[in-house]
């Protein structure tokens, strides 16, 4: 194969976008949807990080075209537009949407929460992740073929919080009910609707977890965390996917974590 010559198979020419894609979950599943002949268009708001991973990634081989940074804001619907409309503009299509971008903040009992950070953790984790579903509804609906894949990034306090997280826990809660409703939404036009949750991948996010994480007993104790490479491979495993098929959810975390049990 020539270099920069897109792998052949059944990925070939298929587009993503990836949210969140500077750094951490996002920026690895980008690279593994790459490596699987994606077409990926990486959104955040940090164009810099952005421009950084696509030098990267054209810097070990691959100066084709197939990787592109569009900087985006996805609690603003102006940005999540013009971050579709690049998408269609550039590739022609959408075949899948990671909804990745959100934010974690530090712990804060309820009591002490404040409406701005709350306000602002719903826009991103919440808002964002509605406003890019609904863009991709909208453009997977309008092409040829029709039709598509979304998976949100939950996570496990989807199910189960953690102490101090009460806006953290209710804003994945909120995507958690979002992928379900719009899964039913979305089988009338072959968009599959799907989340998968995440349990101490190796992220910035994570590097305190050494140090120790509070406990629901109020203990800090450390805890074990996975390779962020597994969590993207799981991401590509479930995009790889035909449209007849879906991983509706899925739960990928480290073995020895505080997730069964937790409490």
């Amino acid at each position: 194969m020539e270099k920069g010559t897109p792998k052949e198979g059944p990925n070939h020419h298929r587009v993503a976008i990836v949210t969140g894609a500077s750094t951490g979950i996002g920026r690895a599943t980008a690279r593994a949807l790459l490596e699987d002949g994606w077409h990926v268009v990486l959104a955040s708001r940090r164009e810099d990080a952005l421009n950084e991973v696509v030098r990267a990634y054209r810097a070990a081989g691959s100066e084709d075209s197939r990787a592109i940074a569009v900087p985006t804001d996805v609690s603003d619907p102006a940005s999540v537009q013009r971050l579709f409309d690049v998408t269609r503009e550039t590739f022609g299509r959408l075949d899948l949407l990671f909804n990745n971008a959100g934010l974690g903040v530090e712990g804060v009992s309820v009591e002490a929460l404040s409406i701005d950070r709350w306000k602002q953790l719903m826009d991103v984790n919440v808002t964002g992740t509605l406003l890019c579903t609904q863009a991709a509804f909208r453009q997977m609906r309008a092409q040829t073929p029709s039709g598509g894949r979304i998976i949100n990034n939950g996570s496990l306090s989807a199910h189960v919080p953690r102490l101090h997280s009460a806006d953290y826990t209710a804003s994945k809660h909120a995507v958690h009910g979002l992928t379900k409703a719009c899964a039913l939404d979305g089988r009338q036009y072959g968009i599959a609707v799907c989340q998968i949750d995440f349990g101490n991948a190796q992220t910035h996010m994570t590097a305190k977890m050494g140090a120790g994480t509070l406990q629901a007993n109020g203990e800090r104790v450390p805890e074990p965390v996975m390779d962020v490479s597994h969590a993207a491979r799981s991401v590509a495993y479930m995009a790889s996917l035909p449209l007849e098929a879906n991983v509706q959810f899925m739960t990928v975390m480290a073995t020895s974590m505080p997730f069964i049990g937790r409490g």
